[in-house]
């Protein structure tokens, strides 16, 4: 009786991994629509074409911004944003930077808003991916960097929870792990961490939702990112050949995106770092705390389970090892 539960199991088992197996999309693929691969210059109407990632870098730092429904956060971010990279301009006139928002299939003038800016400090400076649809804030980083023109390349919550300024501390860490390579050439990424506010989070919360987050942060050791403590912390700092190297590969497009992005390059052996950084709650948030939670578990267990039975493959990553 035992022998049968036990092979009825092992069958059930191996008939839901030949499903995963066979349903899952061995290497990521991005479809891109055309309007997507083009930018509008607000001061003369005029679509203009957006670089790839594979092309050289032309300003020293990109900052992405996904974005969905951030008409009303948004402006505050970009103020604070641009003020500081003005300020490295004032510095240093030969500091290049530019903004990159991009607008995940808004239903509000999340565009319109950042067009605004665009206007204001000029094309070269500041400019607007439009997806068709909604991707994932996933989707929208991953559209974000094929886009962008830095050497280094940051992405940013539209909420602006983190203070940026703190820029600093992620780029003196990713030169620190160079170690005098150069940017165009080095490897590395660097997030920004929470972690030393948990303590704080964790009084402020009640029993279930502190239950769920601890769980999480365990999912996310055991099945994935052993290397780094906050992997959900919006504000991550890498250079031009790591994005490269990394967001080809990328499957998972929303929540859960930041964990398969250290997967991943803790896999292909790129070097890692992690920095205090200081972060505000806003108020606005489109995670659900207990349901996003439970979204972004069950995405972890399938990340580890899809890599582990080679459902999923890293493009040109094994190459790197």
């Amino acid at each position: 009786m035992i022998f049968l539960a036990v092979c009825i199991i092992s069958g059930i088992v191996l008939a839901v991994l030949a499903v995963i197996y066979l349903t899952s999309e061995t290497y990521a693929s991005v479809i891109r629509f055309r309007s997507e691969t083009l930018y509008i210059d607000p001061a003369t109407k005029e679509k203009l074409p957006f670089p790839t990632i594979e092309d050289k870098s032309s300003v020293h730092l990109s900052v992405i911004v996904p974005a969905y429904n951030e008409e009303k956060r948004l402006p505050v971010m970009l103020d604070e944003c641009l003020e500081y990279l003005e300020s490295q301009v004032k510095k240093d006139s030969l500091f290049t930077y530019e903004v990159l928002v991009v607008d995940d299939g808004s239903r509000d003038r999340t565009t319109n808003v950042a067009l605004e800016y665009s206007l204001k400090y000029g094309c070269d400076k500041v400019r607007v991916l439009t997806l068709v649809k909604n991707r994932g804030k996933g989707g929208a980083v991953r559209l974000g960097m094929f886009s962008s023109r830095g050497k280094q390349l940051l992405f940013a919550d539209a909420d602006g929870a983190t203070k940026f300024e703190d820029i600093t501390k992620l780029q003196n860490n990713l030169k620190d792990i160079l170690k005098g390579e150069s940017e165009d050439e080095g490897l590395a990424l660097v997030c920004g961490s929470r972690a030393h506010l948990e303590e704080d989070a964790i009084a402020s919360r009640s029993i279930f939702r502190t239950f769920l987050m601890k769980g999480f942060h365990l999912l996310v050791w055991f099945l994935a990112a052993r290397t780094i403590r906050d992997t959900q912390c919006g504000f991550k700092l890498l250079t031009r050949p790591t994005a490269r190297l990394c967001f080809p590969s990328l499957h998972i497009e929303r929540w859960a995106f930041d964990v398969e992005l250290i997967y991943i390059a803790e896999h292909i052996g790129i070097p890692l770092g992690e920095v205090a950084v200081r972060w505000t709650e806003i108020e606005g948030s489109k995670i659900v705390p207990v349901w996003s939670w439970l979204q972004m578990g069950r995405d972890l267990i399938l990340i580890w389970l899809r890599y582990s039975i080679g459902a999923w493959r890293l493009h040109n990553a094994d190459k790197q090892k």
